[in-house]
Parts: structure tokens; sequence; C-alpha cells
């Protein structure tokens, strides 16, 4: 039996991470900080107080749930009101998926972002083509906590050994490794040398889909 796979939404269905590092931008410079367009992608699916507490300790803040919740706030905010229009899938995704889909393969989408946000930029044709959705806001805790590839695995009904998951950042590697899986990474918005946690790392999604076909020899 051919592995099910679980894949992140945002920098692995969609090329959606420009637009939000952007808001993420405008949301920290709304408070008073200039933070790195590499730091928000190094902490992709993880900027949380116990998670991206460097991030603003380097800009000389000592983080506070409440100001977690506010930049919550306003990065959601510009994001739904200025970029969400912008997210498309990445070329072809759509087609390979539906080609997995005919091989009979279970897929899962394991995504840090909330319900709200995914029903605003994901096609409907496409989430249709997943078993199991599973959002940042219905597990106890996020990446890179092993909890969303394990809601992942449970909801699919399979073992760790019979899933792999796809990644594109940190947070998202060591959640799935954490949940035992088997990670591949793609290059959407790092290079390699950040992605080293993942088993295996592949330059894009020709690539990637043809490795989840015909496995690693492709």
């Amino acid at each position: 039996m051919k592995p099910g796979l679980l894949f992140d939404l945002d920098g692995v269905i969609l090329d959606s991470m420009p637009w939000h590092v952007k808001a993420w931008q405008e949301a920290f410079s709304a408070l008073g900080l200039e933070v790195p367009e590499e730091a928000i992608y190094l902490h992709e699916g993880a900027i949380e107080l116990e998670t991206a507490r460097k991030i603003f300790e380097d800009q000389g803040v000592e983080p506070t749930p409440e100001f977690f919740r506010e930049a919550f706030r306003l990065q959601k905010r510009i994001f739904t009101e200025k970029y969400r229009h912008q997210v498309r899938p990445f070329p072809g995704v759509d087609e390979h998926l539906r080609e997995l889909k005919r091989e009979g393969r279970r897929l899962a989408l394991v995504t840090s972002s909330h319900r709200e946000i995914l029903e605003e930029v994901l096609p409907r044709s496409l989430e249709t083509l997943f078993d199991l959705i599973v959002t940042g806001d219905r597990v106890p805790r996020r990446k890179p906590h092993p909890d969303p590839y394990l809601a992942g695995l449970s909801g699919l009904g399979l073992t760790r050994e019979e899933a792999l998951a796809v990644e594109n950042a940190p947070a998202g590697i060591r959640s799935a490794k954490s949940a035992g899986l088997f990670c591949i990474a793609i290059t959407t918005t790092l290079p390699p040398k950040y992605l080293k946690e993942a088993d295996l790392v592949v330059e894009n999604h020709l690539r990637l889909f043809g490795v989840l076909r015909n496995g690693r020899d492709f």
C-alpha cells in the first residue's frame, strides 16, 4: 500500500506565504517593530509566545500574551483586507492531487491556519480533494508540536508507518518528525540549509510529486 499523504497548506499547496509575511510585517510595524522577512519565514506556522520569543527579544521587546493577541488580530485583518485575493495554488498542484486521488491515496491537509482563513483562500475544488483537513484552531497545540499531525493520522485512520508529511518550514518539519512521520520538505520559501531536519528536501513541485508517485529514486 502506498503511504497516505499529509500536506501543509501555505508554501506547499498555496503560494501564499509572501502575502502572509507582508501582513505580519505590517502588523508588527503598527506595534512599533521592524521584523525581518526571513525571521517570519523561519517561524512560519509558529509565531506564538513560546515558539517565537526570540523574534521580539531581538527587537528589545518582552512579548506578553496581550501583545500576541493584538499582533494576531492585526495580521488577520490586514491579510484578509489587503492580501487574501492575491493567493493562488502553486501551478499544477490541483492536477497532481487529482492524480494521487485516482491512485487511491488518502490525502490530508494539516495547517496552522485557522478554519476561517482557510475558507477564504483555499479553492473549493482543491478542498474537496482532501479526505481530512486539520486546522490550527482544532488542536490543543499548533506546530511545532506533534498535535496537528497526530490528529491527521488519527483522522485518516493511519499509523505513522503508513503515511508521510510534506512541509516547507522548520516548525512544520519538527511537528511532523515529532509525530513520527517521514517528512519531505520543499524549498518554496526557504533554502535547504533551513530544512535539514526533514528526511528529504526537494527543489520544486515537479520533483515533489514525482517522489510522491514513484518513490525517492525519481
